[in-house]
Protein backbone atom coordinates (compact mmCIF):
# COMPACT_ATOMS: atom_id res chain seq x y z
CA UNK A 1 0.00 0.00 0.00
CA UNK A 2 1.47 3.31 -0.90
CA UNK A 3 1.88 5.91 1.96
CA UNK A 4 1.23 9.84 1.93
CA UNK A 5 4.85 10.66 0.89
CA UNK A 6 4.72 7.90 -2.02
CA UNK A 7 1.77 9.22 -3.12
CA UNK A 8 3.15 13.01 -2.87
CA UNK A 9 6.40 12.54 -5.21
CA UNK A 10 4.60 10.86 -7.44
CA UNK A 11 1.73 14.19 -7.57
CA UNK A 12 5.33 15.98 -7.94
CA UNK A 13 6.01 14.63 -11.23
CA UNK A 14 3.03 15.01 -12.76
CA UNK A 15 2.88 18.84 -14.59
CA UNK A 16 0.92 21.31 -13.61
CA UNK A 17 -2.42 20.75 -15.77
CA UNK A 18 -2.25 17.45 -14.01
CA UNK A 19 -2.03 18.18 -10.46
CA UNK A 20 -5.01 20.64 -11.22
CA UNK A 21 -7.38 17.60 -12.47
CA UNK A 22 -6.18 15.66 -9.46
CA UNK A 23 -6.94 18.13 -6.86
CA UNK A 24 -10.45 18.80 -8.86
CA UNK A 25 -11.18 14.93 -8.56
CA UNK A 26 -10.16 14.95 -5.09
CA UNK A 27 -12.18 17.54 -4.13
CA UNK A 28 -15.20 16.19 -5.21
CA UNK A 29 -14.74 12.48 -4.00
CA UNK A 30 -13.68 14.52 -0.89
CA UNK A 31 -16.90 16.35 -0.53
CA UNK A 32 -19.25 13.30 -1.65
CA UNK A 33 -17.66 11.34 1.51
CA UNK A 34 -18.47 14.36 3.84
CA UNK A 35 -22.24 15.00 2.56
CA UNK A 36 -22.78 11.11 3.09
CA UNK A 37 -21.41 11.53 6.44
CA UNK A 38 -23.66 14.59 7.24
CA UNK A 39 -26.81 14.07 6.05
CA UNK A 40 -28.92 15.07 9.07
CA UNK A 41 -32.79 15.77 7.80
CA UNK A 42 -34.15 18.92 9.89
CA UNK A 43 -37.71 16.99 10.33
CA UNK A 44 -35.73 14.68 12.72
CA UNK A 45 -35.91 17.24 14.95
CA UNK A 46 -39.61 17.61 14.86
CA UNK A 47 -41.38 17.00 18.64
CA UNK A 48 -37.81 17.85 20.50
CA UNK A 49 -38.62 19.12 23.22
CA UNK A 50 -41.66 18.90 23.18
CA UNK A 51 -42.46 17.69 27.09
CA UNK A 52 -41.34 21.20 27.83
CA UNK A 53 -44.04 23.14 26.79
CA UNK A 54 -46.67 20.06 27.95
CA UNK A 55 -49.82 21.88 30.33
CA UNK A 56 -48.57 25.24 28.40
CA UNK A 57 -51.57 27.22 27.60
CA UNK A 58 -50.17 28.61 24.05
CA UNK A 59 -52.00 31.55 23.60
CA UNK A 60 -51.32 32.64 27.10
CA UNK A 61 -47.53 32.21 26.58
CA UNK A 62 -48.04 34.38 23.44
CA UNK A 63 -50.07 37.03 25.50
CA UNK A 64 -47.43 37.21 28.21
CA UNK A 65 -44.17 37.47 25.77
CA UNK A 66 -46.23 40.25 23.82
CA UNK A 67 -46.58 42.51 26.98
CA UNK A 68 -43.15 42.20 27.95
Amino acid sequence: MATYQDIRRQVENLTPDEQLRLLEDLAVMVRRRIRVKSSHNIMSLEGLGREIWHGFDAQEYINQERSK
